[in-house]
């Protein structure tokens, strides 16, 4: 949704609500875990200081236009966002209510009663000030450059204060950016086929119970195309086993798990099948640049390995074969 609809917006319901405030009073609901894909990326990072970092490099598949930026001055953090449409008409509203889900981040890591050292906003003091005090629980600067909230240096390295959940990749960010709903069949089963990896478990039956559908039906369906399944689900799994060794610190072991594997040894003995290197030697190897990644980031606007193409979607290891040195491909079909 573009920013100048929501200001649009938001400006049209303090005037007709008669609420010149209003920003203040969404602060509260804002908050950064209902982000979808992006939320979700930057608060699965292990502590605060990474969990800033991931906002700051994800921020360009999140929101075009916006800058992000984080600062160390002594022993206070500034982490600041700055909106491309800073002082239009109705500005205020979305300024303040970004700084909520500044903090909301800040939040997911540190203690209840933790509170910001100030927050400062982009825009001009209004009269009355208390309430923006009372729900920041902070001293709070007008007239500033961007929307900034600071704290203290220390709090960067404290840990989430979550439970264990799904891990998302800046890929799945991505994905996510590029996204829209699904245009045809294939970008339905493919879509359900990375949703179905993530929790593990993946199946032509579930594929067609949540697709509606039979069974029989479905797999016409991709015979008509050229499709195979198997083949489908291999190169997906291949390529979120990449996403994770190459862009998470998990361990083998985690990994293992968040694909769906009874044991590391059977994760690893699957994985050296597809690409010839097994799951530690291949997020060590020092690929040259940007061969790694291009397994699993498809170019920007094309769709997953799709048809024809499945039974080749990875025959690239064959290139890092050669380029890395050492190891052999194998076909995921």
């Amino acid at each position: 949704m573009p920013h100048a609809a929501v200001v649009s917006f938001l400006n049209a319901a303090a005037k007709a609500a008669g609420e010149p405030n209003i920003g203040i009073l969404m602060v509260p609901a804002m908050n950064a875990a209902n982000y979808g894909s992006y939320g979700r990326y930057l608060l699965g990072a292990e502590t605060l200081g990474l969990a800033i970092e991931r906002a700051i490099t994800a921020l360009p598949y999140h929101s075009t236009g916006d800058g992000m930026s984080v600062a160390i001055v002594g022993n206070e953090v500034r982490y600041s966002y700055a909106f491309a449409l800073a002082g239009c008409e109705g500005y205020d509203a979305i300024a303040v209510a970004a700084a909520g889900v500044l903090l909301s981040v800040m939040r997911a890591y540190l203690p209840a009663d933790w509170k910001p050292l100030r927050v400062e906003l982009d825009i001009a003091k209004p009269r009355q000030t208390a309430a923006f005090e009372t729900v920041f629980q902070c001293p709070v600067i007008f007239g500033a450059r961007a929307v900034t909230v600071v704290i203290e240096r220390h709090h960067l390295a404290a840990t989430a204060r979550r439970d264990a959940r799904s891990i998302v990749t800046i890929e799945d960010v991505m994905r996510a950016r590029r996204g829209g709903a699904p245009r045809d069949l294939l970008d339905v089963v493919i879509e359900q086929i990375r949703t179905q990896v993530r929790t593990g478990r993946v199946s032509l039956d579930s594929t067609a119970r949540a697709m509606d559908t039979s069974v029989r039906t479905l797999q016409r369906e991709l015979n008509r195309t050229s499709a195979d399944f198997r083949g489908m689900v291999n190169a997906i799994r291949t390529q979120r086993a990449i996403e994770l060794l190459r862009h998470t610190e998990g361990t083998i072991t985690a990994v293992s798990a968040e694909m769906g594997y009874s044991s590391p040894a059977n994760f690893a003995r699957a994985f050296r099948k597809v690409t010839g290197f097994g799951p530690r030697e291949f997020r060590t190897r020092d690929w040259p640049h940007g061969v790694a990644e291009q397994f699993s980031s498809p170019p920007p606007g094309e769709n997953a390995v799709r048809g024809p193409e499945v039974r080749d979607a990875f025959s690239a290891f064959s290139v890092m074969a050669k380029s890395g040195s050492g190891g052999s491909s194998g076909s995921v079909a």
